[in-house]
């Protein structure tokens, strides 16, 4: 079965099931200066989750296109990936566990409607309770029903991480894997935080169990015998201030399940790399190499390749340039990364060649799954940002052959520095380094390594904390700011401009836009005296929810505008009660905003930055 079959499949089993599609939200979440990228379809539906009524009502359906840095280091592997598709059901006080649980098994095993898996190579974990939420009794109550009907006697088998697999078909396990908020477990959430207890599914492969990952198998036991396949959150409890927890009046159920992990279900073959999401390139990797996926060694160069590249042609597409920041930092991590790989494989210092015909592959394949992909303007992004970083990353090769020739002894510590400036992974520095007839410890270089993870993983642990945008006073007045700098930028220079990213904090706004040059001092001025009077003019802000195509036949601008469903949440900014002018910004836009321009006091351009081919960044303060 295709993923694309997959996916048919899903959204229209769900739909049947009263649920209403929504739209793949971006890579990057406009505005939420929070999380770097969206990492499950729940992040955007954050707000109705905690109570917000959504427009498409309280049963939703979706494929979220995903991407988790933070899972760089671990791909080589047959399972780990940057970029992935999240399926995904949520419930907003409507059904609870034992639709939720009925009717994945019913997608998983129907061979009309859904995967047809056999049910017996399907295994369950629930929560097995603690001092503050009791045991998980009704989940296995349904969990041994829905078995109980295939034949299947399920078997409890409690504190499953010390028992091992025995003949259990039920495990149990504590916080740290069956209990989802926010912020983690129980003990980390603040009052009043919403959570509860989830339920997984994990697929059996049969492959034997390596006791290098520990005495005993189990579901979580990460030997690659088991796959989790679905994970469904019952969000049913509240914090108190005492520490104890309530029930919420309104329970929600929050399901998300890994497309590229289903497919190898599927397949009953655990190597994800050998679906039909990856299969075309991995091929074309084999065809500009002379190498082939079966010799191990490759195998592992050509999946981070194909991952990467995949990952960062999905991050072009969506707008993002590689620079030495956040978004666009990963995204030059992934193409230098994967152009390391291909030199391990082939010998060049760059994949000039290469490159552009695995990209165009993963666009061939991936076109299929969605639609922006067949764009010819998106793809001429792609190839164009594409070539221009691997003439970068030539030069900076050229550097780094410098730094490594200017020292007779290299020490971990350069090796570091060379990994963090240049993007050198130790291995290719090592390879280096012989070649000249000097010698590097790999133990120095891992204790700079792990210094600095550490660092950053303190650095950056109120930024991803939830993915939740940041509704301080100041920041929503820079969101609002936004919208008044694109309309102003579009009077200045014309419609054919348009926002790119934008991110905000306490302390400034950053607007990235299509331009192609420079702003003169003279423009700044003009923007700037723009955007004041406006707030000068003290014009409401308010929101309605209208169709979409309304929305767009009126006019309203955003970022990604193709990526709403049949309604929208549209923001306007004017004009004066009374007037019978036409209001002066119309944006797609999720909010919150203020009530009034006028609480903006001021705005003031404080920097600008050249981003690459026909992109340019503001920085602005507001307020002051």
């Amino acid at each position: 079965m295709k993923a694309k079959q997959i996916l048919d499949r899903y959204l229209s089993f769900f739909e049947e099931k009263g649920h209403k599609r929504i739209a793949n939200s971006p890579l990057v979440l406009a505005n939420d200066p929070t999380t770097l990228f969206t990492s499950s379809g729940m992040q955007a539906l954050i707000p109705y989750l905690l109570g917000e009524a959504h427009p498409s009502g309280n049963k939703l359906v979706n494929i979220q296109n995903c991407l988790r840095s933070q899972d760089i280091d671990e791909v080589g592997d047959n399972r780990h990936t940057t970029f992935f598709r999240m399926i995904g059901n949520w419930s907003l006080g409507d059904y609870f566990k034992k639709e939720q649980l009925s009717w994945f098994f019913e997608f998983l095993t129907n061979n009309d409607k859904g995967l047809g898996l056999n049910p017996s190579r399907l295994y369950v974990t629930v929560f097995e309770g603690d001092e503050t939420v009791p045991h998980d009794e009704e989940s296995i109550t349904i969990w041994k029903e829905l078995f109980s009907q295939k034949g299947i006697e399920a078997t409890v088998v409690e504190n499953a991480e010390t028992n091992g697999i025995q003949e259990g078909r039920i495990f149990t396990y504590g916080v740290k894997k069956n209990w989802w908020s926010r912020s983690g477990i129980p003990e980390n959430m603040p009052t009043n935080e919403p959570g509860g207890p989830d339920s997984e599914v994990f697929y059996d492969f049969g492959t034997p169990h390596d006791e290098a990952y520990g005495e005993h198998c189990h579901p979580n036991c990460d030997c690659g015998r088991f796959l989790e396949i679905g994970n469904s959150v019952f969000m049913q409890y509240q914090k108190q201030e005492d520490g104890s927890f309530k029930e919420l009046p309104q329970k929600n159920v929050d399901f998300g399940g890994g497309l590229e992990r289903l497919a190898a279900a599927k397949n009953h073959d655990p190597d994800i790399f050998t679906t039909d999401l990856y299969n075309n390139t991995i091929a074309t990797i084999e065809e500009t190499t002379s190498k082939s996926y079966t010799d191990h060694k490759a195998q592992t160069h050509m999946r981070v390749i194909a991952d990467h590249l995949k990952a960062a042609t999905f991050l072009m597409v969506d707008g993002v340039i590689p620079s030495n920041k956040e978004q666009g930092y990963i995204l030059r991590r992934l193409l230098r990364r994967a152009s390391v790989k291909m030199h391990q494989l082939k010998g060049n210092v760059t994949p000039d060649a290469d490159f552009p015909v695995i990209v165009d592959s993963i666009l061939r394949t991936e076109a299929e799954l969605d639609e922006k992909l067949n764009d010819e303007e998106n793809r001429k992004r792609v190839f164009s940002v594409l070539e221009d970083e691997l003439q970068r990353f030539a030069k900076t090769l050229t550097n780094g052959l410098r730094e490594l020739e200017k020292n007779e002894v290299v020490t971990g510590k350069i090796a570091f520095d060379l990994f963090q400036t240049y993007g050198f992974p130790f291995e290719i520095t090592e390879e280096l380094v012989k070649q000249q007839g000097k010698s590097i410890s790999y133990k120095e270089f891992k204790e700079e390594y792990d210094k600095h993870k550490e660092l950053s993983k303190t650095a950056s642990s109120g930024m991803f904390k939830g993915g939740l945008a940041d509704h301080s006073e100041k920041t929503i007045m820079g969101h609002t700011a936004t919208h008044l700098l694109h309309q102003a930028l579009r009077d200045i220079f014309g419609k054919q401009l348009h926002q790119t990213g934008s991110n905000i904090t306490t302390e400034r706004v950053r607007f990235d836009f299509n331009h192609d040059n420079r702003l003169t001092e003279e423009e700044i001025s003009q923007v700037e005296d723009m955007v004041n009077e406006k707030i000068k003019e003290n014009l409401p802000v308010h929101f309605e929810m209208i169709p979409t195509q309304k929305a767009h036949d009126m006019g309203a601008i955003g970022l990604f505008m193709d990526t709403y469903g049949e309604k929208s949440k549209i923001y306007f900014i004017g004009p004066v009660k009374g007037s019978t002018d036409k209001p002066y910004s119309i944006e797609f836009c999720g909010g919150p905003h203020v009530d009034f321009t006028g609480e903006l006091k001021s705005f003031k351009i404080i920097k600008q930055e050249n981003l690459g081919k026909g992109q340019k960044r503001l920085y602005a303060s507001v307020g002051l």
